[in-house]
């Protein structure tokens, strides 16, 4: 029975952090949907097509090496509704620090108390993407600065394209 894990997020934009859970996670996993959270409180800077597009373009080739199957998509209820809409068993959720963890550990409580079929899976960030947040690369890349080591570079050319004539700090 082929193997399906759900990494949810707002990608916004997806960063070298995301595409280093994603690295770890095609190898977990026959099948791996990268689940875009819609929140209609939330404004984030790229449009949910804009997302869809960058996580295509930036994670397709990672999972194709790993010989996994890779689908983006959006949801906009409980995480573990749509893992169980989707058929996941597995929930993948990066962690950078000791307060991921605290928060991580909180939110599979609760996840696994709602869904108990669908297993929560920490991935430890690699040390040199550990301080990377798509906050940071948004302020970065709106007072313009180089954000090249932070974001795959699909993603730093919209980006620039986004804050164009923004002048470089």
């Amino acid at each position: 029975m082929p193997r399906t894990a759900l990494f949810p997020g707002t990608f916004d934009p997806i960063t070298n952090g995301h595409l280093d859970v994603v690295r770890q996670a095609v190898r977990l996993a026959d099948r791996l949907l990268l689940a875009i959270g819609t929140h209609p409180g939330k404004k984030p800077l790229f449009a949910v097509k804009e997302r869809l597009a960058m996580l295509q373009e930036t994670c397709a080739p990672v999972a194709r090496a790993a010989g996994c199957e890779l689908k983006c998509i959006t949801f906009d209820d409980l995480v573990v509704a749509t893992a169980k809409r989707e058929g996941a068993s597995l929930l993948i959720r990066g962690l950078r620090s000791g307060a991921d963890f605290e928060y991580e550990m909180e939110m599979a409580g609760m996840n696994a108390t709602m869904a108990p079929d669908v297993q929560t899976v920490f991935v430890p960030a690699a040390p040199a993407v550990r301080p990377i947040t798509a906050t940071l690369v948004r302020q970065i890349a709106s007072m313009g600065g180089d954000v090249s080591a932070f974001v795959p570079p699909p993603v730093a050319v919209r980006l620039r394209a986004k804050f164009a004539g923004k002048a470089k700090a």
